[in-house]
């Protein structure tokens, strides 16, 4: 199955390594410097089109993960992976 993310970013569900409330999270230091490595990597999409809510960790063919900004919520994106149908 697949998860809608965004701005029309769809990713396989199988993929999903995690996915977080960027603002609850971003109080973490070893998540900022995750971040601020993955975005110095380039391995950052922002999908959100306005203020990201939340990120998602995916394993990617190319690298070893890719993070997503979306501006969805986690519970939101919760939701639409356990409906286990595409979400548009």
């Amino acid at each position: 199955m697949y998860l809608h993310l965004g701005q029309n970013e769809i990713v396989s569900d199988h993929r999903i390594i995690g996915i977080f409330d960027l603002d609850k999270c971003s109080y973490g230091k070893k998540t900022r410097e995750y971040l601020a490595s993955a975005e110095e990597n380039g391995v950052v999409l922002d999908v959100s089109g306005d203020i990201p809510k939340s990120f998602v960790v995916c394993d990617h063919p190319y690298h070893e993960q890719i993070v997503y900004l979306s501006q969805l919520n986690t519970s939101t994106l919760k939701n639409r992976a356990e409906s286990r149908k595409l979400e548009l």
